[in-house]
């Protein structure tokens, strides 16, 4: 979209806003809207130092008309309309940055609400950053919370500029993903700071001619089902986080960490159902790629496809780890195939149930239908794995640079778990989200134990 485009930096009279039609991601995501479990991401950053108020609103709202796209909101229209549309503004509808009192549950409280209240599509952008002063040092290992935090550990508010900060951004799914919000939160870092937080080069990786997958499961069977714990009368989703040592990878590896990653989430949830007495079935593990650039350019919404990395319940048997290194170079081998591949961000049926043959209402509700109907061949898990966070997220003296970063993705049922990891300062953030209809937190802090055990285990040496 160039500037002569986009209503806030148009001259001349007064035009009617810019409307584009909502893309597949997020036309489906908006048919599926559920209020006892909404659709949010989560990232929360956390700085050593303090920031100032004013100066940072200003940022960041500067950040969002650096990326216009960020800045729209549902376009309203009549129920036989044969799209939804977003409106782009030319700024903010409301105050998108807050301070929520600080005080021993501040921390917490930020997570929970985070994992409650979407922001409203109504209003642009659908995002919102909450900045909690004083939180004290990076999540650790121990102990949590249900929502993450131990009680008690936090001090009370401070007047004024308190030392440490931690940056809050709740996104609403159906719009945004967290890749493109943590780009303009780089962006404000840069015109708060004004220091370069310009995206690191991405590591070099071989270029081998995509291989076959080999022998893996077929996705037409029904995948194994996350056991359930102990369920938890409230609705909504728990959450987790914890930070834990980047595992080791021999120089030369054939895999990649998050092979890693998925080795280790796959045979964490396969221990857990054996727990749990659950009938062995194959895994099949959800993972997110992500092509677009990380610098000025990156285009600004839903940008994620999803493949799916399977696996069959040999390679899963509790005598799977005394063959690790097999586990990984097979796990390496399937996911760069499926990165390789070309394929719509959510296949060639989405693409044509979002057609717009018929008033949006009816096919609203027709997929709501099929998500039911296809809930037993829903994969088993999420993994997304940002990565090494690309940006030094430098807010200056004051405020120095992120030291952690946490991201958690929706875990709406049938699926009920999502595992998400990103890595900074040499350091591995993992964020475990549950459905509480599925989980307690018990339950998530139990398979948070499993995963570092099993993490562990990949660290093989030739």
């Amino acid at each position: 979209m160039t500037a002569l485009e986009h209503p806030a930096r148009a001259g001349g009279p007064a035009r009617s806003p810019v409307r584009i039609p909502f893309p597949v991601v997020d036309e489906v995501a908006r048919h599926c809207i559920q209020e006892e479990e909404p659709e949010t991401v989560h990232i929360e950053v956390h700085l050593p130092g303090r920031l100032d108020r004013d100066r940072l609103r200003a940022a960041f709202v500067a950040a969002l008309r650096r990326h216009p796209r960020i800045l729209m909101r549902e376009a309203p229209g009549h129920w036989y309309r044969r799209r939804y549309e977003w409106e782009l503004t030319g700024g903010p509808d409301a105050e998108v940055v807050s301070f929520p009192p600080g005080g021993r549950c501040a921390l917490r409280d930020a997570r929970t609400r985070a994992l409650t209240s979407a922001p409203p599509l109504s209003l642009s952008p659908p995002v919102r950053l909450e900045v909690v002063e004083g939180a004290g040092p990076a999540e650790g290992s121990e102990a949590t919370d249900a929502v993450g935090v131990p009680p008690g550990r936090h001090d009370g508010p401070q007047p004024g500029l308190s030392r440490g900060i931690v940056l809050f951004l709740t996104i609403n799914h159906t719009a945004l993903d967290g890749p493109a919000c943590l780009r303009v939160l780089a962006t404000a870092a840069e015109l708060y700071g004004g220091r370069d937080n310009s995206p690191a080069a991405p590591p070099v990786r071989t270029t081998d001619a995509p291989r076959d997958p080999g022998d893996s499961p077929s996705n037409w069977s029904p995948p194994a089902r996350v056991a359930p714990g102990t369920p938890e009368p409230s609705p909504g989703n728990g959450m987790l986080v914890t930070e834990l040592p980047l595992p080791h990878r021999p120089k030369g590896s054939p895999y990649t960490v998050n092979d890693q990653l998925m080795v280790t989430t796959a045979l964490t949830i396969a221990h857990w159902n054996r727990e749990h007495g659950a009938r062995p079935r194959p895994l099949r593990i959800t993972m997110p790629v992500d092509d677009r650039p990380r610098d000025a350019t990156m285009p600004i919404g839903n940008g994620t496809r999803l493949v799916e990395v399977t696996f069959s319940t040999r390679e899963l048997a509790a005598h799977a780890v005394a063959d690790m290194p097999s586990l990984l170079r097979g796990t390496a081998i399937r996911t760069r195939a499926l990165k390789s591949l070309p394929r719509p961000q959510l296949g060639h049926g989405a693409a044509l149930l979002t057609a717009p043959v018929t008033p949006v209402a009816w096919r609203a509700a027709l997929t709501r239908g099929l998500r039911r109907a296809a809930a037993p061949w829903t994969s088993t898990t999420l993994l997304s794995n940002i990565g090494r966070i690309p940006y030094p997220l430098d807010f200056g003296e004051e405020a120095g640079r992120a030291h952690a970063v946490w991201f958690s993705a929706p875990a709406r049922m049938p699926r009920g778990l999502t595992v998400t990891t990103a890595s900074t300062a040499g350091r591995l953030h993992l964020a475990l989200r549950w459905s509480r209809a599925l989980l307690s937190h018990g339950d998530g802090a139990h398979l948070r134990d499993l995963f570092e055990h099993y993490l562990h285990s990949t660290e093989v040496t030739p």
